[in-house]
């Protein structure tokens, strides 16, 4: 046999196994529950609202801060001051 008869036996053999997966049954896709399918868009919907709520805490400014530092270094003024009138005073 020549090269050509070789190839064409086996390109018949590979249309041949080809076809015969043609006629085989299908498996039947299952279909997701209705309670799975709830779940996960619950599931999506409570991941994005996190998602944002990270992102708004992160760029919104703390002014707790502020606030505070602006009452210790009032405290800490009034203190020293009267430290230094009772010395005076004596």
């Amino acid at each position: 046999m020549s090269r050509v008869d070789e190839l064409a036996n086996k390109m018949e053999e590979v249309l041949s196994t080809v076809k015969s997966f043609e006629f085989m049954p299908k498996k039947e896709e299952k279909k997701a529950s209705p309670v799975v399918i709830v779940f996960a868009v619950i599931g999506v919907v409570v991941a994005v609202a996190a998602a944002l709520y990270g992102i708004y805490r992160f760029f919104t400014p703390d002014y707790l801060d502020d606030f505070e530092d602006d009452f210790e270094d009032d405290f800490d003024d009034d203190f020293f001051e009267e430290e230094e009138e009772s010395t005076t005073e004596e």
